[in-house]
């Protein structure tokens, strides 16, 4: 048989082969050899298995699962009805372990309320709440039952260009490992957080945010008119001695910053570890101050406190037997913003290093919240009840290994996500799975703001639209750069469209769909991007994997401009607050970007003032802005003074407004000043402030 002759998949120099069998002794070939043992790549393993096929993982560290064992035990779904096929099967086998009462150490089944998106409701067959260690039970029992293949502690050699390849053209052979051994595979996945296999196959890719032109999109680039969410308090000051320039920043604040409106940077979202602590003593390891403390670290939260900040910076959800998940929330949290924009090209032994500067943070940041003099008596009391598990992790004291890397490189490939994906202006045409969650992203930087305080910048929160389709060809290289590689986690996405897709369910979803790829172009041998589309999509569907959305149909809560409306209207955002940190946009109408809440907590400390100046003395009537949802609470009051005094209406927030986004509370007399001023005190739920407008009384 002639070369040209010889199948797709097979066409490789025998001198190659020959220098690997040296070097390993042997030459046991895969039909899939997919690099991170993730979430998505034990998926995207399980489902090569359950085909017929030969399968290895290599992983680079010690642990399976990536996040979903590393600590986010809270799932971020958006809506759950999108996620089908391995990926629901993980969640069945979540709450088939609770289910057992002898898996309720710490406290009785009874005693457990989850809560959020995350809630397990009574129907449902699914548990998307757990510990990371019964989550590395399943993936566990994944590997054993499929009889999967995993080596450990194996990480491609990034020592010089394309090192870590054997490749012929644009078709990957084998893999090698920084220790020299190489594997092969007919077909390969990348399925690591970094993207590092893709790099060193050539793949084209970026790193950090693309220009709103690029995709004809709003909210990539860089973002400082909808930093709302999770920002400082206004007026905190940035330097070293207050108010001298010269004494120079406060760590961590970029000088350089923020960048022109809606323009390309390299830098990346925040990284943070997703934190599991306990209250139980007996399973407790308190917070220790770690060696390297540096206050300063941390001098931006007392201020930031001092400024006003009325809650617990962090983000606190209810994980079985006295665990929790704990995420950044709020304007200093434990997002390490700016410390990470080296790391999605570092060498191992930098990363190691970046990874270790966020985890001296991170303890630092919890040793201070629970012990610090300058901060709140109520903030020490909480956290310091808290402290790391004992049963969790490897390490001694209790931290996970698995940074939160949230983005890394993103893949340019045969199909790219954006924004109009996500919102429905684009469909994709090859679905190969849904995507339900909110586009997200964290803050990518600390800066000054024309007034010369600190503000955080990078932080998009836009939801509201349904689950929609994600393209085959975006975990697919272009074919002349790559035939035979598979990128279900470094997804060829924009910045802002990542952020919504990046959702572990997703990314198993992703392996999954990806394996069967891979498994068929095998079958068909060809490259995986002259796949047949029809044939995937029914092996696709056959596998329970979603790929239409049939319920509901959402579109994004869009804004309305202040300067549209009538009267004299005043945001959220100019009021002065004490508290009402939280900021959102998923529940629409609102006025500009969104709308605050208090979080359904502090209450009785939570307030804020509307100043209205009056252009001309008379009656006007008085509206507030506010969206409606049953979480609200029912009786919101609302103070107004006026040119006779003082008046309080209560508002019910879980009643639409007549006037949406506007609900009136009266008329009332002013000379040259009205304020309004609303409060949680005594509250039932949450207590939403939009907006308020003032029209010429009839």
């Amino acid at each position: 048989m002639k070369q040209s002759q010889l199948p797709f998949l097979f066409l490789f120099p025998i001198a190659i082969l020959l220098s690997a069998l040296e070097k390993t002794g042997g030459c046991e070939e895969y039909d899939v050899v997919i690099y991170g043992g993730t979430s998505a790549g034990i998926a995207a393993a399980v489902q090569v298995k359950r085909m017929g096929g030969t399968v290895l993982v290599v992983e680079p560290t010690n642990r399976i699962g990536g996040l979903t064992t590393g600590g986010l035990g809270q799932t971020d779904i958006g809506n759950k009805a999108a996620i089908g096929g391995i990926s629901r099967e993980f969640y069945q086998r979540i709450k088939k372990h609770y289910d057992d009462p002898k898996n309720w150490i710490w406290q009785k089944r009874s005693e457990y309320k989850s809560g959020g998106q995350s809630r397990t409701g009574a129907e449902e067959d699914t548990m998307w709440t757990f510990e990371p260690s019964v989550a590395l039970k399943v993936m566990n029992d994944l590997v054993k039952e499929n009889a999967i293949d995993v080596v450990y502690n194996e990480r491609l050699d990034r020592s010089a260009k394309n090192a870590g390849i054997v490749k012929k053209a644009n078709h990957l052979i084998a893999l090698k490992t920084d220790t020299g051994k190489l594997f092969f595979g007919k077909m390969f996945i990348d399925a690591t957080y970094e993207g590092d296999l893709l790099a060193s196959a050539g793949v084209s890719y970026i790193v950090g945010r693309e220009a709103n032109s690029q995709y004809n999109e709003t909210l990539s680039g860089v973002q400082t008119w909808r930093a709302t969410h999770h920002q400082l308090v206004s007026g905190v000051d940035p330097y070293l001695k207050k108010g001298d320039p010269n004494s120079g920043l406060l760590p961590n604040i970029d000088p350089n910053g923020p960048g022109e409106e809606g323009v390309a940077d390299n830098r990346v979202q925040a990284y943070c570890f997703r934190m599991c602590l306990t209250d139980d003593p007996k399973n407790q390891i308190p917070f220790n101050r770690p060696i390297e403390y540096d206050e300063k670290q941390y001098e931006l939260l007392f201020r930031n406190f001092e400024a006003g900040a009325k809650v617990i910076p962090w983000s606190f959800a209810a994980m079985p037997n006295r665990k929790t998940d704990v995420n950044n929330n709020r304007g200093f949290s434990t997002d390490f913003i700016g410390q990470n924009y080296e790391y999605p090209e570092a060498s191992y032994a930098d990363r190691e290093k970046i990874v270790e500067r966020h985890r001296i943070y991170q303890k630092g940041f919890m040793w201070t919240l629970a012990n610090h003099p300058r901060v709140p008596d109520f903030v020490r009391n909480e956290v310091s009840k808290w402290g790391m598990c004992k049963d969790e992790f490897d390490r001694a004291d209790g931290w996970q290994q698995q940074l939160y890397i949230r983005e890394a490189r993103r893949m340019i490939g045969d199909y790219v996500m954006t924004q109009n994906n996500c919102q429905g202006k684009t469909t994709a045409t090859r679905p190969i799975g849904l995507a339900a969650y909110t586009m997200d992203s964290h803050h990518v930087q600390r800066h000054l703001d024309p007034n010369g305080f600190v503000r955080n910048e990078g932080d998009v929160q836009v939801g509201g639209f349904s689950p929609y389709a994600i393209d085959y060809g975006t975990i697919l290289p272009k074919e002349d750069q790559c035939n035979n590689l598979v990128v279900p986690v470094c997804i060829s996405a924009s910045h802002m469209a990542f952020g919504s897709i990046r959702m572990e369910p997703v990314f198993m979803v992703l392996g999954q769909s990806g394996a069967i790829a891979a498994m068929q172009s095998i079958r068909a041998n060809c490259a995986v991007q002259k796949l047949d589309y029809t044939l995937l999509k029914d092996a696709l569907e056959k596998s329970g994997q979603r790929l239409v959305w049939t319920g509901k149909k959402r579109e994004t809560a869009i804004g309305i401009p202040s300067k549209s409306l009538k009267g004299i209207v005043v945001d959220d955002k100019d009021s002065i607050r004490v508290g009402f940190e939280t900021t959102s946009g998923s529940v629409g109408k609102y006025v500009e970007t969104g709308y605050r809440h208090d979080g359904d907590q502090g209450k009785g400390i939570q307030t804020a003032l509307f100043k209205v100046k009056i252009p001309k003395p008379g009656k006007y009537e008085v509206r507030i802005a506010y969206t409606a949802h049953d979480n609200r609470a029912s009786n919101v009051p609302i103070e107004i003074t006026h040119s006779g005094g003082r008046a309080t209406r209560m508002v019910n927030q879980k009643k639409k407004p007549k006037q949406a986004p506007f609900h009136s509370i009266g008329a009332f007399e002013f000379e040259k000043l009205a304020t309004i001023k609303i409060s949680n005190s005594a509250t039932d739920g949450y207590v939403i402030i939009d907006a308020v407008q003032l029209l010429p009384a009839k």
